[in-house]
């Protein structure tokens, strides 16, 4: 881990190279999911909160990258917040009042898959919300945020990029793979045929949001694996250097011999796998 000071409102991670091997990333990720393993520590430490706001296109792998941060960490202190549509009572509250409950509490960390930002993206390109709703939120965010990292929140915001060429190809794995066709809903299936309207609303979006309290860091996604190392590169480079030791357990020699489950009646384990 290690802070920086630059303002982050650049690309990084240019996927020009050829997408990477399973082999090649799991090399790399490894010694960084064991750095966010310290981070936990040192966010529970601490009594600190993390946040962390992952938007961007459909497909561009947002659930992917979550899973490669939170992996190995206790889910007791990091928890994934992905929100549906709002309902009635939702709609009729202040716009953010929904996300408000969600976020983390002192010594947690909270990822948002897609979060406050849904008004800006889907809900203006669909028309879920009225172009004035839309103004009004793109102008109350910067508060929003800076309330929340003047109140000692650590705030990270990543836009993920991915090209419409790339997009299909993922819409269409989406369509002929049933492991993955609970991604597609109707509304993503119109949303595909809105590939520039989505980024004049995200251009709109970085240029009102884009605060020196809150700033957002764009990630190229193309290639999937390199995205993730580069954004959770980029996320620990940011956080202070700060090791926590591991607490240290005594796992003392059994007194005896091993056991064995011992099922009595009817009560018995199911055969392995063949």
């Amino acid at each position: 881990m290690g802070k920086g000071n630059d303002k982050a409102d650049k690309r990084v991670g240019n996927g020009k190279n050829g997408a990477m091997s399973r082999a090649d990333y799991e090399a790399a990720l490894e010694p960084m999911q064991l750095e966010l393993m310290q981070v936990a520590r040192w966010v529970k430490h601490t009594g600190q909160r993390l946040l962390i706001v992952l938007e961007g296109r459909d497909t561009a792998g947002k659930t992917g990258v979550i899973n490669a941060i939170e992996l190995g960490l206790n889910p007791r202190l990091c928890q994934v917040v992905a929100l549906g549509k709002p309902n009635d009572e939702e709609r009729s509250q202040w716009y953010f009042q929904r996300y408000v409950p969600h976020l983390p509490a002192a010594g947690r960390i909270t990822l948002f898959d897609r979060s406050w930002y849904n008004r800006a993206g889907v809900e203006r390109v669909m028309g879920f919300c009225t172009e004035a709703q839309a103004k009004a939120f793109l102008r109350q965010v910067p508060d929003f945020e800076r309330a929340l990292v003047e109140d000692g929140i650590l705030l990270f915001k990543y836009w993920l990029t991915v090209d419409q060429a790339e997009q299909e190809k993922r819409f269409a794995e989406r369509v002929q793979d049933p492991r993955k066709r609970w991604k597609l809903s109707p509304i993503d299936l119109q949303a595909r045929l809105k590939y520039r309207e989505y980024g004049a609303a995200r251009d709109a979006m970085l240029k009102a949001t884009h605060t020196e309290a809150a700033p957002w860091t764009l990630v190229d996604f193309n290639d999937q694996r390199r995205g993730r190392l580069t954004l959770i590169r980029h996320l620990l480079d940011r956080l202070p250097d700060v090791a926590v030791p591991e607490e240290v357990l005594a796992f003392e020699p059994l007194p005896g011999p091993p056991g064995r489950e011992s099922l009595r009646g009817a009560f018995k384990p199911l055969a392995g796998w063949r």
